[in-house]
């Protein structure tokens, strides 16, 4: 059995791009997509790439970026990141959305049915070694799994109108996981719910939507409120602050 690693990055992130007074007045140089934003000195792709490659038991990561960038950001693991490059690293062309570029990386990878394959966002440089094995684990015992953490705030279900948002319902948290990844699958599973996802146009939030869809079991193992998914300016500095402590032996449980 062979572990295959899918990293969805070929993303704009408007959501980090800063205000136009934050902009380079002189080089007129636009903020970097947010995968290749330094968090301590480093592109948070590469931090991400790093806690995959630790892993003994992957075999191959690929990236999807758009086009232009594969060929700057290979330069750029070649001499800043050859511990990444430890495992079979490949690119493909990125998709409109992540779900393209997922299938993207399905279609050029070479995996016997029971192998599995895992996604994990780009800009989740925090998670790991233990989330992913357990995350490995479960996908070879279900087919499906993801990280996942339960809900700890009262979760309201509102209605949307022209001025703001009112409530409807309460939903019991019991019942309420919030998602993280690595999501994992067996090949045959995922290639499966691909298939019929594209076959159907339907677009889903995550690999794991595609699973429940096709009526597939996704089981759910405890992920970690130190996985973040860095999407804000916000959320930079809590990164550093988690990275700091990783550095220090801190337990990111």
């Amino acid at each position: 059995m062979k572990v295959v690693v899918i990293i969805p990055a070929a993303g704009l992130g408007t959501r980090m791009a800063p205000m136009p007074s934050a902009m380079d007045a002189r080089a007129k140089k636009p903020h970097p997509s947010k995968q290749f934003t330094d968090l301590a000195g480093t592109p948070i792709l590469i931090h991400t790439l790093r806690k995959f490659a630790a892993v003994d038991i992957i075999t191959e990561i690929w990236i999807a970026l758009r086009e232009n960038e594969i060929e700057g950001f290979r330069e750029r693991l070649n001499k800043e990141a050859k511990d990444v490059l430890k495992k079979r690293v490949e690119f493909v062309v990125g998709g409109e959305h992540r779900q393209q570029s997922v299938e993207h990386a399905l279609n050029s990878i070479r995996a016997a049915a029971e192998d599995i394959v895992l996604v994990h966002d780009a800009v989740r440089p925090l998670v790991t070694e233990e989330i992913i094995c357990e995350v490995i684990e479960a996908a070879k015992k279900y087919g499906a799994a993801i990280a996942g953490l339960p809900a700890v705030d009262t979760v309201k279900q509102v209605e949307r109108t022209s001025e703001g948002a009112i409530i409807k319902t309460t939903i019991p948290r019991a019942g309420i996981v919030l998602a993280q990844t690595p999501q994992g699958f067996r090949y045959d599973v995922i290639q499966k719910v691909f298939n019929e996802a594209a076959a159907d146009g339907f677009m889903g939030t995550d690999e794991a939507s595609l699973a429940e869809r096709a009526g597939h079991e996704v089981a759910v193992v405890m992920g970690s409120p130190r996985n973040i998914k860095i999407t804000n300016p916000g959320d930079m500095e809590l990164a550093e602050f988690y990275l700091k402590a990783s550095a220090e032996g801190v337990d990111h449980r």
